[in-house]
């Protein structure tokens, strides 16, 4: 009779242990749900309220023209930020030449050689390195490039900006080459090929999505920073395509225009920030639809 009691209630307490796992499991997932909501909302904010501000300023005039001096007793509109998109395309493309080669190489370096002083100090150094105040990146451009050549320049702006881009490139590269597995490497040393051989034409072709995914983080941290194109660039109200001169850029127009008293360019304004964010947004959709057609294609062969 005892055991006969026991079972039962040892069957009652197992037929509570699945409707409490369910309850547990529906309230993690809930708790799940709402953080990455929580995590999305600023996201969602700050864009919705850029279209908000920003919309108004997208016109013909506004990509196809330069600044014009607004005219006394006008508030109205003047120009555009034609000069400033060519100036911003000119730094973050110099930038993303010098930073690319540099940080992928030196992710293969850590990737391939995981241990020793010297890979020690590479990953302390690029650990730093993403910690730095972009500002900090800035002046130091200014002293070794712009005093140095008693002129400022696209090309400053650019070197400090590859400065900012090289350790997300050089992060990434090397955790992507660490998830190709061991065996392909094996499988190629024993079909003769030397080490140097099987990174490049065997385990960089494979990590390529991993490591254009981080070119493109690090060309979004770089295309929305002020700060050292503050103290490198200058600026430059009139369209100029010489890399080695004053130029113009979104991020600096934006920063600037919020500080005049025209409320049509403080629109412009709003208008230049609408436009780094969809470029941000554009660049990582192309990007995506793009690895995803080629690992298609490859997937089909």
């Amino acid at each position: 009779m005892t055991r006969l009691v026991r079972s039962v209630g040892a069957l009652k307490a197992g037929e509570k242990r699945p409707v409490r796992r369910r309850a547990v499991n529906q309230l993690m997932v809930g708790l799940t749900a709402g953080a990455t909501l929580l995590a999305l909302l600023p996201l969602v904010l700050i864009i919705a309220y850029a279209i908000h501000r920003g919309i108004g300023a997208l016109s013909a005039a506004f990509f196809t023209e330069t600044f014009k001096p607004i005219q006394f007793g006008s508030d109205a509109a003047q120009g555009g930020v034609l000069h400033a998109i060519v100036g911003s395309l000119l730094i973050t493309g110099a930038a993303l030449v010098m930073a690319s080669p540099i940080g992928i190489l030196a992710g293969v370096f850590l990737a391939e050689r995981q241990s020793g002083m010297l890979t020690g100090a590479v990953r302390f150094c690029n650990d730093i390195l993403s910690a730095m105040p972009s500002i900090v990146v800035g002046v130091t451009a200014y002293v070794l490039i712009v005093q140095r050549t008693r002129a400022f320049s696209g090309f400053a702006g650019s070197a400090a900006l590859a400065v900012l881009m090289v350790p997300t490139i050089a992060r990434t590269t090397e955790e992507m080459l660490r998830l190709i597995p061991r065996g392909i490497r094996e499988a190629s040393a024993a079909l003769g090929m030397p080490v140097w051989r099987t990174t490049l034409q065997v385990v960089l072709p494979m990590a390529v999505g991993g490591i254009t995914t981080g070119v493109l983080l690090a060309l979004a941290r770089a295309a929305g920073e002020t700060a050292p194109l503050l103290v490198t660039v200058l600026g430059n109200n009139n369209l100029s395509l010489n890399l080695f001169g004053p130029l113009q850029a979104l991020p600096l127009l934006a920063y600037r225009y919020t500080d005049q008293p025209y409320a049509s360019m403080n629109q412009q304004a709003w208008g230049a920030a609408l436009l780094l964010i969809f470029f941000v947004l554009g660049t990582n959709l192309v990007v995506r639809l793009v690895l995803r057609g080629r690992n298609s294609g490859m997937g089909q062969r």
